[in-house]
């Protein structure tokens, strides 16, 4: 094999290297990066919720209650497709200039959506948004593994969940608390200056070593450019069907013809070519099998469950946008708290099979116990269901991304983790997508049924809080029961996906984390790299069952 590579040994003095432990100066710099890496990761996971709290306001304004579902959907769709790509280009060209040119992209998303006159332009920007976005999460989490261990990772991966809880509740928070001030459109200015500031920690914080190559990569372009439209295609099903088509429509059998033919073409090309996007052999690691597979049903029900509740607290409570964002402080809490709770055990014990199995279940406990809300459901009651989702979430989510990560070697890492994200993110996508369909699809349908004379204004699709505050009592009450049960019993539904997560997370291995960073750097990727690649996936096969008899047990 021709590829040539710089021993760990040799890389331990370079600005990149792992911190070692009782070194100060490495320790600092790897508290620096990580500072830099959550600014950039703050910023697209904040997207993912800060138009929450602002929807009813946004479609309200522009008409459009029926394309509410692509707002949230479409930043999530784009970031999905991408994220692949980016782990792929990331391994290929190095962490540094994908993260640069994807906050850049992510910026300029920003700047459209500010200026978006109508519905189309908004869902536009949104896209532009999750081009730039998806680089953001998955370089962010790769970055971490180029410098962290996987043993020492643990509590690193679970600030990046308390990250993300931070942005789930700030989301709403502040895209209320604009809303009602200076006005929806600064959610999308606030991202410039994060921007900026997410840019300059990259350039002067970012210090891991830089891929050279002998000869020029060769790119995925087809395979890019496959996976863009079979992901596209599924979610159009989810979208579409069932709401704006019948599901034996030729437009939704269509697309699902267009999404098996994309998904096999797309296979046929990573088996043939010589870096794919996203290698088939991947797929022989059960870890990272198992992990995929709990990470997809998570997403559907987090984001099918979380995405609507601010809206939904909104109209069906009177709460402003600001207190309804307030009101998902304890899943937030929970969370955040769970998270950094349970990957410091992890890094401490290197025990890590248990957490996600009982986080899913806890995560299925709290769908059950939100399906059964009312009308007359108590706010704090509804916030303890929230907190019980919180606890799940915090002890299953970033645990599933550190054991794909430790299923393969450094230099795959960012493929690796890009795989797991993305059917993560598919689930994510799919929930999101069906649930606000069947949510205005039911909301119409209700409304319709409830108030036949309609409202004076333009029904369902241009109700906003301000509008349902002001109605006449009987009609209000009439609203607010057509959310309630268009909303809620979607909920029920999702139980059974976070059971399933839990029995699919019995059957992973534990196989012990890694205490060293490999430092190894490839220079020369070489046809004969892949085959390379091929023995190393069997990591969890093999590899582990030696480390397993020769490791100690860790400490409980």
């Amino acid at each position: 094999m021709s590829t040539k590579k710089i021993s760990s040994t040799a890389q331990k003095a370079g600005a990149g290297a792992p911190a070692e432990q009782g070194d100060p100066h490495a320790q600092r710099r790897i508290v620096l990066l990580f500072a830099g890496l959550m600014v950039t990761m703050l910023l697209a996971s904040l997207n993912q919720t800060v138009l929450s709290s602002a929807l009813p306001t946004i479609v309200g304004e522009l008409s459009g209650v029926e394309h509410m579902a692509w707002i949230i959907t479409a930043f999530i769709l784009a970031s999905t497709i991408m994220m692949p790509v980016y782990g792929k280009l990331g391994d290929l060209l190095g962490r540094k200039p994908m993260l640069l040119f994807a906050i850049s992209i992510f910026m300029v998303g920003s700047v459209i959506g500010a200026l978006a006159p109508d519905m189309t332009t908004l869902i536009v920007a949104r896209v532009v948004q999750g081009l730039g976005g998806g680089g953001l999460m998955i370089l962010s989490q790769a970055t971490i593994a180029d410098v962290v261990p996987a043993r020492e990772r643990g509590k690193y991966m679970g600030i990046m969940g308390g990250v993300f809880a931070f942005s789930s509740v700030a989301g709403p928070l502040i895209g209320g608390g604009l809303t009602e001030g200076p006005g929806w459109r600064w959610t999308f200015w606030m991202n410039v200056p994060l921007a900026v500031l997410a840019i300059l920690a990259t350039v002067f914080l970012l210090h891991v070593p830089r891929k050279v190559h002998a000869t020029r990569p060769k790119i995925d372009y087809l395979g890019m450019i496959l996976i863009a439209l079979a992901t596209t295609a599924i979610v159009l099903v989810g979208t579409w069907g069932g709401s704006q088509y019948d599901w034996n429509s030729p437009e939704i059998i269509g697309l699902a013809i267009a999404a098996v033919v994309t998904g096999v073409l797309f296979v046929i090309v990573e088996l043939r070519v010589s870096e794919p996007v996203m290698p088939m052999s991947l797929f022989k690691n059960r870890n990272f099998n198992l992990t995929t597979v709990a990470g997809l049903l998570t997403g559907i029900a987090m984001f099918g469950a979380i995405g609507y509740m601010p809206t939904y607290l909104q109209m069906a409570t009177g709460y402003s946008a600001t207190e309804a964002g307030l009101l998902m402080i304890p899943m937030m809490a929970c969370l955040l708290v769970v998270s950094v709770v349970v990957g410091r055990r992890v890094s401490n014990t290197g025990r890590y099979k248990v957490s996600p199995i009982v986080g899913s279940l806890i995560l299925a406990v709290a769908l059950a116990l939100m399906a059964t809300i009312t009308v007359g459901t108590p706010i704090y009651v509804i916030c303890i269901y929230l907190g019980i989702m919180g606890i799940g979430l915090g002890a299953s989510m970033q645990i599933l991304t550190l054991v794909a990560q430790n299923s393969f070697p450094l230099k795959f890492v960012g493929t690796a983790t890009a795989g797991q994200n993305y059917f993560r993110q598919v689930g994510a996508t799919l929930g999101s997508a069906v649930v606000g369909a069947v949510f205005a699809s039911r909301l119409h349908e209700l409304v319709a049924e409830k108030l036949p004379g309609g409202t004076g204004g333009g029904g369902a699709n241009s109700f906003t809080p301000h509008l349902v505050n002001s109605l006449p009592p009987q009609i209000k009450a009439l609203v607010i029961e057509s959310y309630n049960e268009a909303l809620i019993p979607v909920f029920l539904w999702m139980v059974p996906l976070a059971v399933l997560a839990a029995i699919v997370l019995c059957f992973v291995k534990e196989v012990p984390l890694e205490t060293k960073a490999d430092r190894e750097i490839v220079l020369d990727v070489s046809p004969e790299g892949m085959a390379e690649f091929e023995s190393a996936v069997q990591y969890d096969a093999v590899a582990s069952d030696e480390s397993s008899a020769k490791a100690p047990a860790p400490s409980k």
